[in-house]
C-alpha cells in the first residue's frame, strides 16, 4: 500500500501507544522509589514514551494538514471520537512523569492537557446528547473521555486551586458510574462486542484504579472511599485475568493497547496503597502487576512492530 493511502488511514486510536508507555514509565519511577530500584529503566522508558509521542503527533498532525476531511470522519464518528481524549490523557500522563524531571515542562504539559482534556469532555458528551447512537457503538471506549477528568487532579496539585481540580474529579466519577451501568447492559444483554474491541473490556480497570490515585492525591488519605475504588479496580483485574481464554486467540488489532494502560493504572494503584498502608499483600501485588504489566506492554509493542513492518496497520477497514 503507498506512503499516503497509510498516512490517509493513520487511526486516533495511535495514542493508545503513548497512553500504555506513559503509564508503565510513571509505575517504574515509583517503583524506584518504593523497591530502590535502579532509575535506569524509567529514564529510558521516559525518553521511549517522549519520542513515541511525538513521531505520533506529527504524523497525526500531517495527517490532519493532507487529508482533514478523513480527520472530520473520526471526530464525528461514533467510536473513534472518543479515543480524541487519548491525546489530552498522554498530556496529562507525561505531565505526570516529568514532574520530578523538568518541572517547566511538567506544568506546560498539565496546561495543555488540562485544557484539551475539558474541551473534549463537553465536546464528547455533546455529541453523545445530539446524535442517534445505537447501542451497538457504546464500549468501555466510551470511558477514555471520562477517565481523563480523573487524571487532571493527580497532576494539578500544586498548581491551581484545590476546588479546581475538584470540579474534574467530580465529573470523572459521575460518568464513570452512569457509563459503566449502560455498558455493563450493553454487554450483557446485547450482542457480544466485536472481537477488534475485546481488549477494550480492560478499560473497566481504569476509572477506579485511576480513581485511587486521583483520591488521595486530593485528600491525602487512603481511607474508606479510597479502599472501595482500589477493591472495584482489584475486582474488574482479577475479573479479566479470570476471563483469559476470551483474550487468548484474538487476531491482532490496534486495540489490544487498551490491555496496556489499565494494567499500568492498577500497578500505580497498589504501589500508592502499599506505599500508605504496608500492605503485604499489596507489596507482592505491586511487584507481580508491574511484572506482568511490562510482559503485556513489551509483547504488544514487538506485535505492533511486526504489523507496521508488514504493512497491516493503518489500512482500511
Amino acid at each position: 500500500m503507498k506512503t499516503s493511502a497509510r498516512l490517509e488511514n493513520f487511526p486516533i486510536m495511535m495514542f493508545a501507544i503513548t497512553m500504555g508507555l506513559s503509564g508503565l514509565s510513571i509505575a517504574y519511577q515509583k517503583a524506584a522509589h518504593l523497591f530502590h530500584c535502579s532509575s535506569l529503566i524509567p529514564s529510558i522508558l521516559v525518553a521511549l514514551t517522549t519520542i513515541t509521542f511525538i513521531a505520533i503527533s506529527l504524523t497525526y498532525a500531517t495527517k490532519f494538514i493532507m487529508y482533514r476531511q478523513e480527520v472530520k470522519k473520526e471526530f464525528t464518528h461514533p467510536v473513534r471520537v472518543n479515543f480524541f481524549a487519548a491525546f489530552s490523557i498522554t498530556l496529562l500522563l507525561m505531565s505526570i512523569m516529568y514532574q520530578e524531571l523538568n518541572t517547566t515542562a511538567s506544568v506546560a504539559l498539565w496546561w495543555v492537557g488540562m485544557v484539551l482534556q475539558a474541551f473534549l469532555t463537553f465536546y464528547t458528551i455533546s455529541f453523545w446528547i445530539n446524535h442517534s447512537l445505537e447501542i451497538q457503538h457504546s464500549n468501555p471506549a466510551w470511558f477514555i473521555p471520562i477517565v481523563g477528568n480523573v487524571v487532571v487532579p493527580i497532576g494539578g496539585i500544586g498548581i491551581v486551586n484545590h476546588n479546581f481540580l475538584m470540579y474534574f474529579f467530580s465529573i470523572g466519577i459521575l460518568f464513570w458510574i452512569i457509563l459503566f451501568t449502560i455498558i455493563l447492559n450493553r454487554i450483557i444483554f446485547h450482542n457480544q462486542l466485536a472481537k477488534k474491541f475485546m481488549p477494550t473490556l480492560f478499560i473497566f480497570i481504569a476509572p477506579p484504579a485511576v480513581g485511587v490515585i486521583s483520591y488521595v492525591k486530593l485528600t491525602g488519605h487512603f481511607d474508606l472511599f479510597a479502599s472501595f475504588l482500589f477493591n472495584i479496580g482489584l475486582f474488574f483485574t482479577f475479573l479479566l485475568v479470570f476471563m483469559y481464554k476470551n483474550f487468548m486467540k484474538l487476531e491482532f488489532f490496534i486495540s489490544w493497547w487498551a490491555f496496556t494502560f489499565p494494567l499500568t493504572a492498577m500497578t500505580i494503584a497498589t504501589i500508592l496503597s502499599y506505599h500508605t498502608t504496608k500492605s503485604p499483600f499489596c507489596y507482592y501485588l505491586a511487584i507481580g502487576l508491574l511484572i506482568v504489566s511490562t510482559i503485556v506492554v513489551s509483547f504488544v509493542a514487538y506485535k505492533t512492530i511486526c504489523h507496521m513492518l508488514k504493512k497491516e496497520i493503518c489500512v482500511i477497514e
